[in-house]
């Protein structure tokens, strides 16, 4: 392989992994239009067309798949033996990290400054994101997510417990409106009603009777995208919302949140580290891996 094939099937892996021109080059360190360039010069090599492209979304075709399947774990055990074989260096490199905000101020926020301690050659590149995206097609290392939305492809490592979510709402919201004894009687209640980023319907809050999950779709009229505004909303009397138990537990214990309809309110899969299966894994992402663990037993 000459330098030249090398930079492009870089440069391939690149895309192919983010399906984002401008991210991918951005990893890079070269511009937009060269890895445009580069990109055309490999397909007019292969005779094929790798990429969909239209001015919104890129996608790889069938003979791009194909090529990013056989490439990928090739690619991926090359860097890991430089990585590994490099003399007198730890582990250096940029590992980027994707995790829904509550996952992040528990796993990770504690742990930031080990990390960076640890493996002082390493760029911890880290989102915060509530949305439902791929970690694999955004371009990220390691994601930190709720079980339930782990794809079944993925590794997934349990970091704690099972979680419970539980209807709230302020005494004097319930003082107004009176308490609901049943789910469905959240139809008749102003909901502080949660929508995923990203999403256009608002998420269902979900309840257990009887050996079975049941959904309730409530009703109200103030439809946020952050958890912790809603959270306000409902301690300023707004209505009633929907959490996580372990991230009101303070508020409930004050007693500035009543809990509701807990008997319906069963435990479900709580948050994991996931990443996807391969051969080889560069050594940064590897140590990032273990300490995240370690921490969290």
């Amino acid at each position: 392989m000459t330098p030249t094939d090398f930079a492009r099937v870089r440069a391939f892996l690149a895309v192919a992994g983010a399906l984002n021109f401008s991210r991918a080059a951005e990893k890079l360190g070269i511009t937009s239009s060269s890895l445009s360039q580069t990109i055309r010069a490999l397909e007019a090599q292969r005779g094929q067309q790798l990429f969909q492209r239209t001015t919104r979304s890129v996608a790889l075709t069938e003979a791009g798949a194909a090529l990013q399947a056989r490439m990928r774990p090739a690619m991926e055990e090359i860097i890991a033996s430089l990585q590994e074989t490099a003399p007198g260096q730890g582990p250096r490199g940029t590992v980027r990290i994707t995790a829904f905000r509550s996952a992040a101020e528990h796993y990770l926020l504690p742990i930031l400054s080990d990390l960076r301690k640890a493996l002082p050659e390493v760029v911890l590149d880290i989102t915060l994101d509530d949305a439902l995206t791929d970690p694999v097609a955004g371009g990220f290392d390691l994601a930190i997510r709720i079980g339930e939305v782990i794809a079944q492809d993925m590794v997934a490592v349990a970091l704690g417990k099972d979680l419970r979510q539980i209807a709230v709402a302020a005494p004097e919201y319930l003082h107004s409106h009176g308490t609901p004894h049943h789910p469905r009687e959240l139809l008749t209640h102003e909901c502080i009603r949660w929508r995923w980023p990203g999403q256009s319907h608002p998420f269902p809050w979900e309840f257990y009777e009887d050996g079975r999950w049941f959904s309730i779709a409530p009703a109200g009229g103030l439809i946020v995208n952050d958890k912790t505004f809603a959270l306000r909303a409902a301690l300023d009397g707004l209505g009633v919302a929907f959490a996580i138990e372990d991230t009101v537990r303070e508020h409930l214990t004050e007693g500035t949140l009543v809990p509701l309809l807990t008997g319906w309110s069963a435990p479900f899969s709580g948050f994991h580290l996931t990443y996807p299966r391969q051969r080889h894994m560069a050594t940064a992402t590897r140590e990032v891996i273990d300490m995240i663990k370690s921490a969290a037993r």
